[in-house]
């Protein structure tokens, strides 16, 4: 009896949890923010708060000589995705991605939804408008899949160009809010894509970066 009552607590915070919602806000404009909310509770977490200074120490009037530091390790950097590495992660994850979606029947909301986008042509007005060009064919065949599939009530999407600047301005504030249930099934359908993936994705660049050590006389003649 008492295991009955245990069970059906644990089911019953189960429940409850996968009920409540969580988000995000994010916003840039030159400076990152995040702003995280968990059920009722708001907290910003990018910035966090900055560390309390603390107070110098008084220095000994003898001091051993620090140890050397031994030469730490450099850890191998990501590898930055190409334009062929997002042309496959969209062909192979958007598939599973949109059957995930559609089974929670525009069960996430992205509001707002504001992001401006101004290219700068100055240096190259030719690329400027290329990218000008690609940048709008894939926001205006993306957006009706997304719409379809998530709760976007008033999205704003500016892109431009400025043939007078060299840089490229970039500024967005999007927030996203989606019950923990609907999170964890989504991610348990697209994880196991999204890992395969990945692990394709780093053998490849990892067999790019390696050098071909094989003696002269084994390899084949050309």
């Amino acid at each position: 009896m008492i295991l009955l009552w245990v069970l059906g607590i644990l089911l019953g915070l189960l429940v409850l949890v996968c009920l409540l919602r969580v988000g995000a806000v994010v916003s840039y404009d030159g400076t990152l923010t995040v702003r995280a909310a968990v059920g009722p509770f708001r907290f910003q977490a990018v910035p966090g708060k900055e560390p309390k200074k603390e107070k110098p120490k008084r220095k000994k009037p003898e001091q051993e000589p620090a140890p050397e530091k031994t030469k730490e390790k450099k850890k191998p950097a990501f590898p930055r995705p190409d334009r062929s590495d997002i042309r496959s992660a969209v062909s192979e994850l958007w598939p599973p991605l949109k059957r995930a979606l559609g089974r929670t029947r525009r069960g996430i909301r992205i509001a707002p939804l504001e992001v401006s986008v101004v290219l700068g042509g100055r240096d190259d007005p030719a690329k400027a408008a290329e990218n000008y060009g690609y940048a709008n064919a894939a926001v205006w065949s993306a957006m009706p899949a997304l719409e379809q599939l998530l709760d976007i009530p008033h999205p704003h999407i500016h892109i431009g160009m400025d043939f007078e600047q060299g840089q490229d301005c970039f500024g967005v504030r999007a927030g996203v809010t989606i019950r923990v249930g609907t999170l964890l099934a989504v991610g348990l359908q697209i994880g196991i894509p999204a890992l395969k993936w990945y692990l394709r994705f780093r053998k490849r660049h990892k067999q790019a970066a390696t050098p071909n050590t094989e003696p002269a006389e084994k390899r084949p003649a050309a």
